[in-house]
């Protein structure tokens, strides 16, 4: 009898078709669902079309020269010019004559690159530290927990401060991962709870009684649990850096010798009191709303996805999807 039975090989593309299909595609169809989640991608794409906007006008190419595309703020305009009033500038000058679109929009690069190498290390080195800890237990889980709670102790934004003036950064990418330098720690210790209550699913215990190795667990049975709360909390670092790297500049923390910077042109109004003479209060409210467009459209996508953590909402997906299969079977092929 045993002899006659068929072996089915699985193939490396199918496993690999599996995984994106489980881990990628039905999350992301369960999200997209949530007009939140349309409305949040939206506004993300279309900064991140302007950063590239920016890039291309500033970056050299092997056999290209230099591509302007937008001019940068110069300086060569009207003195304070309120928006909308020449459409060579359309959001205005600065108290120098700077175009305020053009600063807007050479800001833009810096920022999404803060927040890049900001919000991926502090959600890496917390999903690394988090699920290391909550799964190995016993000394790994004592020592790691130990680091954590010691960083959340440490006041966030005066450590940034100090390590921000002594360093001195002048890369973007450094000045991201310095502002979320402990801002890991709270994560980790949220995640090693989660792991404490996936490492005890009777899934989890049947790979380790067969022998599978532990980063095979890790990879395939514990961090798929853990992806759409990783997702949101990417988020939340995200709109973090954001916040916190315009408050330093703002405060001038952080040196700078253009006018393009958010925080920066934000000290820029603040400091010719935008807030009492409305004349030049666009100086302060124009680079405010890219601020708050841009946290906008990053709560949203995260809020659109915490419908993955309602096993109920997915569950329906499913069960919605087979449904019509169905049905295509029954009415489009004939009835059974």
């Amino acid at each position: 009898m045993f002899a006659e039975s068929e072996f089915t090989e699985v193939t490396t593309s199918q496993r690999l078709s599996e995984v994106f299909t489980q881990s990628i595609y039905e999350p992301f169809v369960v999200a997209w669902e949530d007009w939140r989640t349309k409305v949040g991608l939206t506004i993300i794409s279309l900064y991140l079309v302007i950063g590239t906007i920016a890039w291309v006008s500033t970056s050299e190419f092997l056999v290209l020269d230099r591509i302007t595309i937008i001019e940068p703020a110069r300086g060569d305009g009207p003195i304070r010019l309120a928006p909308f009033q020449d459409w060579s500038y359309p959001l205005g000058t600065d108290m120098i004559g700077r175009d305020l679109l053009a600063a807007m929009i050479h800001a833009t690069p810096r920022m999404l690159q803060m927040i890049l190498a900001g919000a991926v290390f502090a959600t890496a080195l917390a999903t690394v530290v988090g699920t290391l800890a909550g799964y190995k237990g016993g000394l790994t889980e004592r020592s790691l927990m130990t680091i954590s709670d010691v960083l959340m102790t440490i006041p966030g934004l005066p450590l940034v401060i100090v390590l921000i003036v002594l360093i001195d950064p002048s890369s973007p990418y450094l000045i991201g991962i310095i502002i979320v330098v402990n801002a890991w720690a709270g994560l980790a210790r949220t995640i090693h709870s989660q792991v404490l209550t996936i490492r005890e699913h009777s899934y989890v215990e049947a790979s380790r009684t067969m022998g599978v190795g532990t980063p095979t667990i890790i990879r395939k049975d514990v961090l798929p649990n853990l992806m759409p709360y990783i997702l949101i909390n990417f988020t939340s670092m995200a709109r973090r850096v954001i916040y916190d790297s315009v408050a330093l500049y703002f405060l001038g923390v952080i040196s700078v010798q253009t006018i393009e910077n958010w925080g920066v042109m934000m000290n820029i109004g603040y400091e010719n009191n935008a807030l009492v003479i409305p004349e030049v209060s666009h100086l302060l409210f124009v680079p405010m709303i890219f601020v708050v467009g841009l946290s906008f459209g990053l709560i949203l996508f995260s809020q659109g996805t915490d419908r993955l953590f309602n096993p109920r909402v997915r569950a329906r997906g499913s069960n919605s999807k087979k449904t019509d299969d169905d049905e295509e079977i029954t009415t489009g092929g004939g009835a059974l």
